[in-house]
Parts: C-alpha cells; structure tokens; sequence
C-alpha cells in the first residue's frame, strides 16, 4: 500500500517537472513576444494613469466650475438659460460639447433631459437622458421615469409603461418605487387592464405602506374593483 502511494506522489512530482520543463521551453522559445507583450501592457497602463491624471482631471475640474450656474438656472426652473447659457455662462449643452469625457458632462446629460421635458421637447428629452448613466441608482430611476414621462407625451404609451415598470424596480425603495409603480398602475387603468392596474395598486399598498402613493390607495384600489366587476 505504501509502495503504491509512493509511486503515485512520484507520477504526481514526475508529471509537474514536465509541465514545468514546457513552460519553461515555451517562454524561451517565444520570450521576444512575451516581452512586446508585457511591455505594451505597461504602456497602456502608464499611458491610461498619465491621462486621468492629466487630461481628464483638469477637465473635470474646469467642467465642475463652468457647470455651477447652469445649475442654479435649473434649480430656478429657468430652463432655457440652464440648456443655453446666459452669454457669460455656458448651459448643459455647451458642457456636453465641451467636456465629453468628463463626470460633469455625463450628469448635464440628466440635467438636460429633465430641461428639455419640462419644455415640452420629448425627443430631445429622450435622447440625452439616454446618453446619462449613473452608479447612482436613484437617480438612475428618476432618469429612467422622465423617460417615461416623454415617451407618454409622445403618446408612446406601451414604451412609456416599459420606462415606468423599469424605473420602479431598477432600485426599490420607499421613493422611486411608489411613483412609478403608480404611474404604470394608472396607465394600465387608462387603457382598461384594469387586472394590472389592481396589482400594482396593491402592491403599492403591500410593499410601500409608508410612501406618500400609499396614503389614498384604498380608493384607487376600490374604484378599481368596481370596474373589474
């Protein structure tokens, strides 16, 4: 028995040495590529931190400072002045064009999107907060819903629904949720699904019992029941 384990760890070290003896012959065999290859790696690295640090940085920053008073017009809810600028001040679009590579410009998509929608400017709405991408999830949400909000001015109620259901789950929480969920529901509702709506409106009860959509939703929960009967 001990004769046939010894065996056995002997194939084991016997078979690791040729393993070895291969690896070994093929760096040597191709040891001018395998360098190329270790040596562009380490540029590209090299190359990707000098130009976060160097290029995107300052650009970040300068973004950031240039932004400010774009904001404060959206905050305002002066829109086109916030979108376009005032003549001393860029708007969001400037920002976009200017600083593309930059965190600022990625969130003056959002802002540009929620401008444009308040304006009644849909298809713009759509396209730049199409172009926001966010870690952030809820904001995401509200992104993904305002899409919502123009796809149904447009009168593109089913994709309206899908950007309603999406933003309601994308994160859940006792915010976002709620209002999306909602919206669906009453769209549904709109459209005489009156199963779906009752689902959602319950769910809404169900799951989000402290949200402000939860306050009223025995009525709508009710006054949907009656037109299922």
């Amino acid at each position: 028995m001990a004769k046939k384990k010894t065996d056995q760890a002997e194939e084991r070290v016997e078979g690791f040495e040729q393993a070895l003896s291969r690896t070994e012959k093929y760096i040597e065999e191709n040891q001018k590529s395998l360098t190329v290859i270790v040596l562009a790696i380490s540029i590209i690295v090299v190359g990707f931190t000098l130009y976060k640090r160097y290029i995107v940085g300052p650009a970040e920053t300068e973004a950031q400072s240039q932004m400010y008073v774009a904001e404060q017009y959206f905050a305002a809810d002066s829109f086109n002045l916030a979108l376009n600028g005032d003549g001393n001040n860029p708007g969001f679009i400037d920002i976009i064009d200017e600083y593309g590579i930059t965190k600022s410009a990625n969130l003056s998509c959002y802002y540009a999107g929620i401008s444009y929608l308040h304006l009644g400017e849909f298809e713009n709405a759509i396209e730049y907060l199409k172009d926001f991408d966010s870690k952030d999830q809820n904001i995401k949400c509200l992104a993904t819903g305002a899409m919502g909000d123009a796809y149904y001015e447009l009168g593109k109620e089913k994709d309206a629904l899908s950007m309603y259901l999406k933003a309601a789950q994308q994160k859940k929480n006792d915010f976002t949720s709620p209002i999306f969920f909602m919206k669906a529901a009453q769209l549904y509702e709109a459209k005489g699904n009156y199963n779906k709506a009752l689902e959602l409106y319950e769910n809404i009860k169900k799951d989000y019992p402290n949200s402000t959509e939860a306050r009223d939703i025995d009525k709508y929960i009710s006054k949907t029941k009656l037109q299922l009967n």
